[in-house]
């Protein structure tokens, strides 16, 4: 990789960092409310947004050591915003982007929106305290 492409951003590799569930239908979100014993992150995210970009790679730094410990769904905004309107109604929270929602046991225990998301120490709901 030359110097330009460096200052200026040229192919880059992206490693996964977070192994994302694709959000595509309510029957998923009946899934993650019936799901026991294990963390679900659900990050709502707009594939256009500068800022949902920023926040989603900052969470996925902080966050990646929990691959395998959470289960990770993706909603992709631009293409299943009816299903995000679905998310608002079921779990009494405004439709906002980028947004995150955590659920422990079925129960949506946090959520939080745009720089705020990164915030969320996602450890405190897996540990056995929690």
């Amino acid at each position: 990789m030359g110097l330009l492409d460096k200052v200026f951003g040229g192919e880059k590799e992206k490693k996964i960092k977070i192994a994302w569930l694709s959000l595509v239908s309510e029957d998923q979100l009946e899934t993650i409310q019936n799901s026991r014993n294990k963390v679900v992150v659900l990050f709502k995210h707009s594939t256009r947004c500068g800022i949902s970009n920023s926040v989603l790679r900052q969470f996925e730094n902080k966050n990646e050591a929990l691959n395998g410990q959470i289960d990770f769904y993706l909603l992709d905004l631009l293409n299943f915003r009816p299903l995000s309107a679905a998310i608002a109604e079921k779990f009494d929270v405004t439709h906002q982007s980028p947004q995150l929602l955590v659920f422990q046991n079925g129960v949506l225990r946090a959520h939080d929106s745009h720089h705020d998301i990164v915030n969320i120490d996602l450890d405190t709901y897996i540990s056995p305290s929690a």
